[in-house]
């Protein structure tokens, strides 16, 4: 179940009572005449089912309470109430598979700004691939995966593909391409940085790296791992499932290759920068290629869900 907290100019407060009292799924409805005062307005509080959410939302901004008032959603670990199991009962489809794109827009929107924490994140992840990639230590890789954030924009050039958000897709591609350049050429003055201290050696780079030579050598897989992860990391995303991200991190090259590219480029070994390169290009192109399709197919079910619902009334 999710929480609703509406701040609702006094001239629509009848016709948003009337809405929330006609969408199925919705309970514990409240009213507080005149209490918000900035801006003000009534206050309405209710909960709905998360399958029946979207829909609201959506009637909500359309009748301009977003613009004019306020619209806070929050998630409810806990209910015991009867008329919360009748609610999630009677809405249509199982709240796991609901999809909230405005809170998905929302996120990914904040996820995709290039920001320094961003930057800051990638960079480090990238150094400390470098170390991997050098050293030849895959729990370093892991790690490195774990710690880059590049999902937040990936995430967001799907949603922006399928809403047809193209401020959404600017931004996050935006994002990808500072944010990879300049953790790339960070990681570069890193590596040379290092090699001056003796630390890196580029007998290390150039010699036999059974744990990390995957990361400069392409093959079909590697697209194939691309797509169940960005499948995997965007329905995470639409179902809550946030611990499942940090599989999907650990599963695809996109830092360790965007490292490995960087130190084989000071040590001018272009032929692994280059295979670093299309490693790194091809599982970005995976994770979108499959976030898209899966967010497109959850759009094209839940359609077809309230079509069959409708009918059935």
């Amino acid at each position: 179940m999710l929480h609703l907290r509406l701040i609702v100019p006094a001239d629509r407060t009848q016709a948003v009572l009337h809405l929330v009292e006609n969408t199925v799924g919705t309970t514990h409805l409240a009213v507080l005449n005149g209490a918000a005062r900035d801006p003000q307005g009534d206050v309405i509080l209710c909960d709905v089912a998360r399958e029946a959410a979207d829909g609201l939302l959506h009637e909500l901004r359309a009748l301009g309470i977003d613009r004019d008032g306020a619209i806070a959603v929050e998630n409810i670990d806990l209910s015991l109430s009867d008329r919360a199991d009748r609610a999630e009962k009677d809405a249509p489809g199982e709240g796991v598979d609901a999809v909230l794109w405005e809170s998905l827009t929302d996120a990914t929107h904040e996820e995709s700004t290039l920001s320094v924490t961003y930057l800051a994140f990638l960079t480090l992840a990238t150094m400390l691939a470098a170390c991997g990639v050098v050293l030849d230590n895959a729990i370093l890789i892991v790690g490195a995966m774990a710690v880059g954030p590049e999902f937040g924009p990936l995430a967001g050039v799907c949603t922006a593909l399928v809403r047809r958000a193209p401020r959404l897709a600017w931004r996050s591609l935006l994002a990808l391409v500072v944010g990879f350049a300049v953790a790339m050429a960070v990681t570069v003055g890193f590596s040379l940085l290092m090699d001056a201290a003796g630390l890196f050696k580029e007998s290390q780079v150039e010699g036999a790296r059974p744990n990390t030579s995957f990361i400069w050598q392409p093959d079909p897989m590697s697209f194939v791992v691309a797509l169940l992860a960005g499948a995997a990391g965007t329905l995470s995303l639409t179902s809550a499932k946030s611990g499942a991200l940090v599989g999907v991190a650990i599963s695809v090259t996109t830092v360790p290759a965007a490292a490995n590219a960087a130190v084989a480029f000071g040590y001018s070994s272009y032929k692994q920068a280059w295979g670093s390169t299309e490693q790194l290009l091809l599982n970005l192109l995976g994770i979108v290629v499959a976030g898209a399709l899966t967010l497109l197919a959850q759009k094209l079910f839940w359609a077809s869900r309230k079509r069959a619902y409708a009918a059935r009334d």
